[in-house]
């Protein structure tokens, strides 16, 4: 794999297009520092950007909970999501629009700095193994868990709330999972480190964690309306570890996840079913719909 600071091309930066090798930032940057920084992932499928529009909603709101004043509307973001695209000519791959505070102040109070706008793109595969999509991933449980929605912006795709889903993952990779399961501030099941997290049970009912103190992902809302056209019926409750035996089915949902099956959960086993070969299915013709139009 190549080094993401060794590729080549173009990145959309400040309202210029610069070459892959210059979009530098000094080390001395508020957003490295203190997390001053929000982003965004979006998946290109056949040369167009799934729901664009709502991942740029989400930006800007993060950026507003975070307190930066983005200089540009949604709509020049926009513009410029699909215009890195064109120029980089990614027909499947990944978009990452990213925004923070630079270098004017190093303190923890940041009000004189620059906010910076960036977007990076390129062609990107399966976010998992396409073997671990059939078979399902493995999860353990993460002896981390996510704070207390009073205690961080938890609404918001900002880059300090990753630091416990880095550690995560790195600990789940360590014991020989492919990802971890991360429970709430309350002990209940939360999602993974980087994707929503759905169940299937006995009757085809789906149960799915009320996202009130992670991120309510864009593919999670598309996917329970999926099930919902199907007329499948879902419940977003709170779901405790000790319930985890109960269910037959589990899946992921995110924008580099997309729908991936689970195999286990520590020692809880679930089957690739049906129904979530058949949700993934309806995804992937749903986020190709606009360009087969």
């Amino acid at each position: 794999m190549i080094p993401y600071d060794k590729r080549s091309g173009k990145i959309w930066y400040n309202s210029e297009l610069v070459d892959w090798a210059d979009a530098n930032i000094h080390i001395l940057n508020h957003g490295l520092h203190y997390a001053s920084c929000v982003f965004e992932g979006e998946r290109v499928y056949d040369g167009s950007i799934f729901k664009l529009e709502e991942h740029t909603a989400r930006l800007f709101y993060s950026a507003k909970r975070m307190g930066m004043k983005v200089p540009y509307s949604e709509a020049e973001i926009n513009d410029a999501c699909n215009q890195i695209i064109a120029v980089q000519k990614v027909e499947n791959g990944y978009v990452r629009p990213t925004i923070w505070r630079g270098s004017e102040m190093m303190a923890i109070s940041a009000q004189q700095t620059k906010i910076h706008v960036a977007i990076a793109t390129w062609e990107w595969g399966s976010y998992f193994d396409p073997k671990l999509k059939i078979d399902g991933i493995t999860l353990n449980i993460s002896s981390w868990r996510r704070p207390a929605p009073n205690t961080i912006p938890w609404d918001t795709k900002a880059s300090g709330l990753y630091m416990i889903c880095t550690l995560s993952k790195h600990e789940a990779e360590s014991q020989g999972y492919t990802d971890s399961l991360m429970l709430d501030h309350e002990g209940n099941i939360a999602e993974a480190t980087g994707a929503n997290i759905f169940f299937k049970d006995k009757n085809s009912e789906i149960h799915t964690p009320i996202p009130d103190s992670f991120l309510d992902g864009i593919t999670r809302r598309t996917v329970i309306e999926i099930a919902k056209s199907k007329n499948i019926k879902v419940h977003e409750r709170k779901i405790n570890p000790s319930e985890l035996s109960n269910f037959e089915g589990c899946f992921l949902t995110g924008t580099a996840a997309e729908v991936t099956p689970v195999s286990c959960i520590a020692e809880n086993q679930f089957k690739v079913c049906d129904l979530i070969i058949d949700l993934n299915k309806s995804y992937q013709i749903l986020v190709r719909k606009k360009k087969a139009a």
